[in-house]
């Protein structure tokens, strides 16, 4: 693709959808966006299998909004997405994407948010709707929500969500749909459920796969530090004491751990938040904001924020607990190293977890993390013996 025909305004838009996309800061189009867009311009039904980071919010929103009819009542766009901030996430870009279409309202419905709330959101009567697969059906049940004038229906992260048991609820929404709807699917990896909605309810779809290789991968430096019970918490210090990284995320495996560490880093003078699923979804979403508006520079969570959360000048994530998914680790990194950025990932393995280890690195393949190691000194090493950090 010539450097001219990657560009946004060699797209046939409008001009209020590319003064949109100027005002966001964008001027060439990912290669999913380069892919997707004329596709479902041109009425295509489409799979999409691309890493996450890679800019598919805008490759749908953009024919989304090329689609309305502006004086219609009726929901005409819906998106459905497997987590609450993910949705947040994409009513947000997407409003982002509409800021000079005033007729245009969206409405976003998830679980965890009071229902007066979200049917005051169906009472303005929008034309675009962004659903967890859960309040989506109860607003339907209520009869609140009618599903039989849309145009397209797009389900993001659908391996994610079809592996979280959503597959009946996911089956329900689509048959609410006219059977000529566009549908359209993103997905990080493909697995059988994605490929059995795909074959049930596409329509010829076309098969978009953009791999993670050259422009595409994103630059994260993948490191291992070994640490046990004893001085896990010594070392995530030493991490964050080097002031290299003024923007972190820490991962963990469970809710208390989540907020016993971030409790433990308050004690010590850190600014430090977290998210995890049993606190309240407003609180989330209020931390969530601070946090991509740099009010505090560590989130510590859990994997409720390891996809599809935009917050694109993350420098390091640490992994403090090693995930309990293999691909689980892929989209926590994921989390650094965004919009051509270069991010810093680090995992610390005790030696009971080397075994998990050894199975996330067979499933990383060629992208293999380095080793680094304290001499004696107490100074972190690449393995030739060069300080990691020169100003520790």
């Amino acid at each position: 693709m010539s450097e001219n025909a990657s560009l946004f305004s060699s797209l046939d838009i409008s001009g209020e959808v590319l003064k949109a996309i100027d005002k966001m800061g964008f001027k060439s189009m990912t290669p999913v966006q380069a892919q997707t867009i004329p596709l479902m311009m041109a009425g295509n039904d489409v799979i999409a299998i691309a890493p996450t980071g890679t800019g598919k919010t805008c490759a749908f929103g953009i024919p989304m909004l090329e689609y309305l009819q502006l004086k219609d009542d009726g929901i005409q766009e819906l998106v459905i997405a497997p987590t609450r901030e993910l949705a947040v996430q994409i009513a947000d870009e997407l409003t982002a994407l509409a800021r000079f279409i005033p007729e245009c309202r969206i409405a976003t419905l998830y679980g965890g948010q009071p229902i007066p709330k979200q049917i005051a959101q169906l009472r303005r009567k929008p034309q675009i709707v962004v659903a967890t697969p859960g309040r989506m059906l109860d607003m339907m049940h209520r009869g609140l929500a009618r599903l039989d004038g849309v145009h397209t229906m797009v389900i993001d992260e659908a391996d994610e969500m079809l592996k979280m048991g959503f597959v009946k609820d996911v089956c329900s929404i689509i048959e609410a749909t006219p059977a000529n709807r566009q549908l359209v699917l993103f997905s990080a990896t493909t697995n059988q459920d994605v490929m059995t909605i795909s074959w049930k309810y596409q329509y010829q779809p076309v098969e978009v796969t953009i791999a993670a290789v050259n422009e595409n991968r994103p630059k994260i430096a993948q490191y291992i530090i070994e640490a046990d019970r004893s001085n896990k918490e010594e070392r995530l210090l030493y991490l964050l004491d080097s002031d290299a990284y003024s923007r972190v995320m820490i991962f963990t495996n469970t809710k208390f751990m989540t907020d016993r560490l971030t409790s433990f880093l308050k004690k010590r003078g850190y600014e430090a938040e977290c998210i995890h699923g049993d606190i309240p979804q407003s609180k989330r979403n209020h931390v969530m904001q601070d946090y991509k508006k740099g009010k505090f520079p560590i989130m510590v969570c859990t994997d409720v924020a390891a996809r599809g959360i935009d917050v694109y000048d993350v420098e390091a994530v640490i992994n403090y607990d090693l995930p309990q998914e293999n691909e689980y680790y892929t989209h926590r990194i994921g989390r650094t190293g965004r919009a051509k950025r270069s991010g810093a990932a680090f995992t610390l393995m005790s030696f009971q977890e080397s075994v998990r280890m050894d199975e996330i690195l067979r499933y990383l393949q060629d992208d293999k993390p380095e080793k680094l190691e304290f001499d004696e000194m107490g100074t972190l090493c690449h393995a030739d013996g060069k300080p990691f950090f020169e100003n520790v």
